[in-house]
């Protein structure tokens, strides 16, 4: 009888099931690819345990578990929280007043990310810039709205070449100063103020250019390459974290792999 009822769900029940795939398929796109994937994946076997547990009316292994899951939240809050604040700021960040814009800022609902984004010329106009040490800050935008911080700066529509990207660095420019976002294969952003990060992880010699691209990463999924002003070094910022390469044909293919 209880199986005949299981089956018996409608439409209301039906939209529940999605949602909650979509919500699940969204804070795994959040932790994907950081620490936190294995904290996750271990909630989710503790869950399925303890439902099995409770199940078989395995009372005591099912009052551990269920304890665990029902007591944890705020441990979780403080074990996730730099995925809930890229949530939150998304979400946050949506502007409802641009209805033909509405459903771009809901980019969360998308299956891929856009990898139509010149990689090389964003690599080889690095590469041009730290020979001349150039500073630059290039963000790439992936599935989270960078909306919040565009508004900071200049709106922009250029496609991404390697002439662009000098151009707008050049020390006598007046975009230069500040970082820019990419969404696809165009510049639509210059002199963004993007907001600095307090982790004292960060090594003394990094200056505010890389303090900013970690705190960027560290509330959106967006990719950050700097290039230093005083070393020439280009560094590649993802999820607040700098991530190592051996040579630039490393940097390019881990760029890319990390847009598609």
């Amino acid at each position: 009888m209880d199986f005949l009822n299981f089956l018996n769900f409608g439409l209301l029940d039906f939209i529940e099931i999605i949602l909650v795939a979509v919500l699940l398929y969204y804070v795994y796109k959040l932790v994907k690819g950081t620490a936190a994937i294995n904290i996750f994946i271990g909630i989710v076997i503790i869950f399925i345990i303890w439902k099995i547990t409770e199940a078989l009316e395995m009372d005591v292994l099912s009052f551990i578990f269920g304890g665990f899951i029902k007591g944890g939240i705020i441990a979780l809050f403080i074990v996730f929280q730099q995925e809930i604040r890229k949530f939150l700021l998304m979400v946050g960040s949506t502007n409802f007043a641009k209805k033909r814009n509405f459903l771009k800022h809901f980019k969360f609902l998308k299956q891929e990310i856009n990898t139509d984004t010149d990689v090389e010329a964003i690599v080889n106009a690095c590469t041009k810039m730290s020979a001349t040490k150039t500073g630059a800050i290039i963000v790439i935008e992936r599935s989270n709205s960078l909306e919040f911080v565009k508004d900071s700066g200049d709106t922009m529509g250029m496609e991404v070449n390697v002439p662009t990207l000098e151009s707008i660095f050049f020390k006598n420019s007046p975009l230069h100063d500040g970082a820019i976002i990419i969404e696809g294969n165009r510049v639509t952003a210059t002199r963004v103020i993007l907001p600095v990060s307090r982790a004292t992880k960060i090594p003394q010699r990094f200056g505010l250019r890389h303090r900013a691209a970690v705190g960027i990463t560290e509330k959106t999924d967006a990719l950050v390459l700097v290039v230093s002003e005083e070393t020439g070094q280009i560094s590649y910022i993802r999820d607040g974290e700098f991530v190592l390469y051996e040579d630039l044909n490393t940097l390019q293919d881990v760029l890319q792999n990390d847009l598609g």
